[in-house]
């Protein structure tokens, strides 16, 4: 191993962006500090105590980061154009209450001047129904970034983004305007057309009534957008009860002008291969707006494709803490920026499509990755810890894979200066004309940021055991997710027998990354705020919904089951849990019909898959939890859809489930079909819809052919499963009255719901102890 670093300079190019680099300390054989990779294992983030039934976790300061809510109600943003860039202020709200004609579409044609934006002259404008406008095409291919322009007109991010992160992505996509951008919104926009300007005005509510969603009743979000025939450009809120959007102006900025910050180089080290040896890390800056860092080996990198990759892990980070470290032993980076080799379905190998690839993450990073020979590089937004002419040290690694990673080479911590280099990311409320010119200008308004899951499962492991088969998490807070729901993940224990599970097309893996000897199977990923539909007891009192995809639509159904005529409790929470702990084993199976491997999934079961459920939860005719429908076959080439693949109101498990979570036999399990090239062609006298659509019969040795069979069979398979019900708190905080009491109801519901699913074949506990 090298002894030591050296650093070389780029002279020219550091004198004109005004760096200062210390010469590199002795080199120890140190991994970077604190830090934690996409697979690596979970830590603590809080600390555990049980509340009778349910378990209390007390987030560690500073734990999700820190919100960042919407501040600018009554208030106008004005930004005037200078060179290429803008002068914005705060300023007092300017609002017209004229809004001109309702919109029917997205494209707006101006007649009467072009509006100059992103060094070019429009006379026509998408006005995005979620309160952003764009103009012209989409920059690039998809695989650079999220954003793109949405069926709805303006931009549109990808369902599950973070606003904090996903601000960037609409960097150098389309030239935008964010308003008040914020996914799901719907209603009313409007556009009226004046000599000197046009105006842009939406009056738009959240999502309203649904399982993912964080109201029964609709919400005022009114806000409008003046462009001016000079340019000048002005954003207005004037009632507006959502609290997370990202705002801002981003025209294209894509000079692609580098400085060089740094170049840190290293000894050769002969006995690692070419593409582990690092040969130096260069930090440049592009456009005065990205930091660009690229990898240079001694060897060709592997590309794009190769098998080899993954698992490869290029990382440099970044601290700030005074003294600057010079040892990697004394460093604690502040961020870390990743490029990391995966396999197809975007794990280290497995199932999915797709070749083995590289993906950057980290704080601003944007997650293409592009080689060269012997160079990866990536880019991204200064993060947010830094500031531009502050001096901190940068230092970097190569690992290989494994359980933990090895380290193969790495260069120590060397000084820099962040000369030439500034944030778009700015406060707005605050900000000032003198801030100015900024090429591009936008914040972000957002919740906590989402937690690791794998660092929620070690909280709790830690501190009571490896003893959970399944972990849901709520909580009285938000997170950074424009859906109050969840996905989940785990993986794939074997519950107390602690043996794999194999026939169900999903394979065990990374117990260790989650604390576990072998027992956890699976969980929420991330928790569900108290406040969303999903966590009350039933619908306010009156509510009623003419949309089936929402549980008021079914008041008066289920009502007859009960006898006070009501929902049963908590039954949004019971769709929840039900579906998503139910992808512990589904649906991911194919099966091999004459010949040909069809797949009924994945991940959720085929739409046209008759996947009845064996023991309804609450309706006599009910589709499967994990997707799929139940399906009439009218004998005439037509099929007439009795319940569809949407998992509200809560419903159980098909046969085709039972089989694959081990409680019934192969010999149980009747036979079943498939649909596809499905065609609507209309709706019975009961309003189901009917589709023409091939039907190919299959049954369960159909799916054995290809998975093989079920193991431990079911009667060995486990019966016994215990959910640990966990709310978070942040720190310093105690749960809510409200919090404890939903919970707890969740939790006496779950149990019943799994007895009533399971046919009482298997048995579900919430114990904490």
């Amino acid at each position: 191993m090298k002894k030591s670093s050296r650093v070389f300079l780029n002279i020219g190019g550091l004198m004109a962006a005004g760096v200062l680099l210390y010469f590199c300390g002795v080199y120890l054989q140190t991994p970077i500090a604190q830090t934690q990779g996409r697979q690596e294992p979970g830590r603590s983030i809080g600390t555990i105590r049980t509340q009778e039934n349910l378990i209390v976790m007390t987030l560690d300061e500073g734990a999700l980061g820190k919100a960042n809510l919407f501040d600018l109600v009554g208030r106008t943003l004005r930004f005037t154009p200078e060179g290429a860039g803008y002068r914005a202020e705060n300023v007092a709200l300017k609002w017209d209450p004229e809004f001109g004609a309702a919109l029917t579409g997205a494209q707006v044609t101006l007649r009467n001047f072009a509006f100059p934006y992103s060094g070019k002259n429009w006379d026509s404008l998408s006005v995005g129904a979620t309160g952003s406008i764009s103009f012209g095409a989409v920059q690039g291919s998809g695989a650079e970034g999220a954003a793109a322009i949405g069926r709805g007109g303006g931009v549109v991010i990808d369902r599950f983004a973070q606003l904090q992160e996903a601000a960037r992505t609409l960097i150098n996509r389309v030239p935008a305007i964010c308003v008040f951008f914020k996914p799901r919104l719907t209603g009313a926009r409007y556009a009226k057309e004046l000599a000197d300007r046009v105006l842009l005005t939406w009056s738009l509510t959240e999502p309203v009534g649904g399982i993912q969603d964080f109201t029964w009743s609709p919400t005022v979000n009114r806000f409008q957008a003046a462009l001016w025939k000079d340019g000048t450009i002005e954003l207005s809120y004037d009632q507006v009860a959502a609290k997370d959007a990202i705002v801002g102006l981003y025209p294209l900025v894509t000079t692609g002008a580098e400085k060089e910050l740094a170049l840190l180089s290293d000894e050769e080290e002969p006995a690692i291969a070419g593409r582990l040896d690092l040969k130096g890390v260069k930090v440049t800056v592009v456009d005065g707006l990205f930091l660009k860092v690229t990898f240079e080996m001694r060897g060709p990198v592997l590309a794009e494709g190769d098998p080899g990759l993954v698992g490869l892990t290029y990382r440099v980070a970044f601290d700030k803490r005074k003294p600057l470290p010079t040892l990697m032993e004394s460093a604690h980076p502040d961020a870390i920026w990743t490029i990391r080799g995966f396999g197809p379905g975007g794990r280290g190998g497995g199932r999915g499509g797709g070749a083995p690839r590289y993906i950057a993450t980290g704080p601003g990073v944007f997650p293409v990755v592009k080689t060269n020979g012997n160079t990866l590089s990536l880019q991204g937004m200064l993060p947010a810890a830094f500031k531009t002419g502050e001096q901190i040290a940068i230092f970097a690694d190569v690992q290989t894979p494994g359980a933990p990673p090895a380290t193969a080479d790495q260069i120590p911590p060397c000084a820099v200066t962040l000369a030439g280099i500034r944030s778009p990311e700015v406060d707005l409320s605050s900000v000032k004309r003198q801030d100015g010119p900024f090429a591009l200008i936008y914040e972000s308004f957002h919740y906590l940021a989402l937690p690791n899951p794998r660092d929620l499962t070690c909280t709790v492991i830690k501190a009571l055991g490896d003893k959970f088969d399944f972990l849901a998490y709520y909580s009285d807070f938000r997170v950074d997710n424009q859906e109050a729901g969840t996905p989940s993940t785990g993986p794939l224990g074997g519950g107390p027998a602690g043996g794999a599970v194999t026939g169900i097309g999903a394979t065990q893996r990374g117990l260790e990354s989650y604390c576990s000897s072998g027992r956890f199977q699976w969980q929420f990923v991330q928790p569900v705020y108290v406040g969303s539909n999903q966590m009350q007891e039933r619908p306010p009192e009156g509510t009623t919904d003419s949309n089936n995809r929402n549980v008021a639509f079914y008041n008066h159904q289920l009502g007859e089951r009960s006898s006070d005529g009501k929902l049963l409790p908590y039954n949004y929470a019971m769709s929840q849990l039900g579906h998503e702990m139910g992808h512990r084993w589904a649906a991911f199976v194919s099966a091999k019909v004459n010949g040909e491997t069809i797949p009924l999934g994945p991940t959720h079961w085929a739409r046209g898959l008759h996947a009845p459920v064996a023991f309804p939860y609450q309706r006599p005719t009910e589709a499967s939890a994990m997707g799929g429908g139940v399906w009439q076959d009218n004998f005439d080439g037509t099929f007439t859809q009795l319940d569809d693949d949407y998992y509200v109101p809560a419903t159980g498990w098909s046969y085709l489930d039972l089989y694959l979570m081990g409680l019934i036999a192969p010999t149980e399990v009747p036979d079943f079909f498939i649909l596809r090239n499905l065609v609507a062609v209309g709706r019975d006298s009961n309003g189901h819809s009917i589709f023409k659509a091939d039907r190919t019969k299959v049954s369960i040795q159909d799916v054995i052919a290809v998975e093989g069979q079920r193991m431990p069979d079911v009667d060995h398979a486990q019966k016994k499963f215990n959910t640990g019900m966990v709310v978070i708190v942040e720190h310093g905080a105690k749960p809510s009255k409200e919090l404890i009491e939903r919970a707890n109801g969740i939790r006496e519901s779950w149990i019943d719901y799994w007895a009533t699913t399971t046919g009482r074949r298997s048995s579900m506990t919430t114990s904490p102890r």
